[in-house]
């Protein structure tokens, strides 16, 4: 199996790439999203089988695996340390959660970045990607077959996915060095602020 990461600045293409990756066969279980929610703007996904509340620092996420209707119906709410509140669902989000939950204080790694460095995603991409999400963004994840690599990462690319190299100069050029789970999560004005830096301009 192959981990695939993408990091979006728009929720509709994230979703979009999510819904893109069923369509081809890879499995619900299979597939992660974590999505910024400091403006609270997903609080109409939450299901109605409590599996969104307690979303306290640290707190785990319930069962929040897509169901029958895919991953994308059971988005619960959590929280990541240095991230603040996010909209979550799948594999990846279940192994932040519980290592959020079973972390020494002070450890060297988040949650967020522990669960991807576990799944294969090399420290320096899963800085940007936890970085990323901080500032609004919302990270794809997807475990693959060997041989669907190639087209999964096609269905990435075409939803328009932050390019993670491209990202970091971004941030190191803000003073940027690496995700810090101890820092301030971003506030929905530096959100909003974030994301127009980035926004696609249209003529």
């Amino acid at each position: 199996m192959k981990t695939i990461t993408g990091l979006f600045d728009n929720y509709a293409e994230a979703t979009s790439a999510v819904s893109a990756l069923e369509a081809r066969g890879v499995p619900s279980d299979d597939i992660s999203i974590v999505s910024n929610n400091a403006d609270n703007r997903h609080k109409h996904e939450d299901n109605d089988n409590g599996a969104a509340e307690g979303a306290g620092a640290g707190a785990g996420i319930g069962a929040v695996v897509g169901g029958a209707g895919g991953l994308l119906t059971g988005l619960g709410i959590m929280a990541i340390p240095g991230v603040g509140p996010v909209v979550a669902a799948g594999w990846l989000a279940a192994t932040a959660a519980g290592a959020v939950a079973g972390a020494v204080a002070g450890g060297a790694a988040g949650g967020l970045i522990g669960a991807l460095t576990d799944s294969g995603v090399s420290e320096d991409e899963a800085h940007v990607y936890a970085e990323g999400v901080r500032r609004g963004g919302t990270l794809v994840t997807a475990r693959v077959d060997d041989g669907m690599e190639i087209e999964a990462e096609s269905i990435l690319k075409q939803s328009n996915r932050v390019d993670p190299m491209a990202r970091r100069q971004a941030y190191s050029e803000q003073g940027w060095t690496k995700f810090d789970h101890a820092a301030d999560p971003y506030g929905p004005a530096e959100i909003e602020q974030e994301r127009d830096r980035y926004r696609v301009r249209t003529l």
